[in-house]
């Protein structure tokens, strides 16, 4: 499944999607945090009321949202929000996995599994800006694999996959 819904990979007959083994997709933002919150604990960080905030707010935009948009919410509700603070709560939510940035289009998404590292590929819809984390390790071992095969060590991965979404298809 992908962001709730049938993983459209997996009704292709020549790719079968390899869901993760062991990771829970969180339908509500109230779960999604929750689980942050409880994988923080797990692992002894230190999830701050903003870093909360912050990520409550990704959760909660239901697509991908831009640190200046998160920066308006911020200052909403409390004023003096300034940039250097969201980047360090975006910061802090991305070095522990618990969301990603789509570089292309450079906005925050939440992580359908924040409890395990991973690099995912996300489909990113051009029309009404949704995206949708492919959960299947298999491209992240392909792109592993390439790579060692040219003696080229990777440091990260990023596959956005660019076009148009089912729903904006069929509107």
């Amino acid at each position: 499944m992908i962001g709730g819904e049938v993983n459209p990979l997996s009704n292709s007959p020549s790719i079968k999607a390899h869901a993760h083994a062991h990771h829970e997709h969180h339908g509500s933002p109230t779960e999604f945090v929750a689980a942050v919150e409880h994988a923080s604990e797990q692992r002894g960080l230190r999830l701050t009321p903003l870093r909360k905030e912050v990520l409550e707010l990704i959760a909660a935009a239901g697509k991908p949202v831009k640190a200046y948009d998160l920066l308006d919410h911020l200052r909403e509700r409390h004023g003096n929000a300034a940039p250097p603070t969201v980047y360090r709560a975006l910061d802090f939510l991305l070095e522990h996995g618990f969301i990603h940035k789509l570089e292309s289009i450079n906005a925050f998404v939440s992580c359908h599994h924040p409890a395990e590292a991973h690099q995912v590929p996300f489909l990113i819809c051009d029309v009404c800006s949704s995206a949708q984390e492919v959960c299947d390790e298999r491209v992240a071992e392909l792109i592993e694999a390439q790579a060692k095969a040219f003696g080229f060590r990777p440091q990260a991965q990023t596959l956005e996959v660019h076009g148009i979404c089912k729903h904006c298809r069929e509107a």
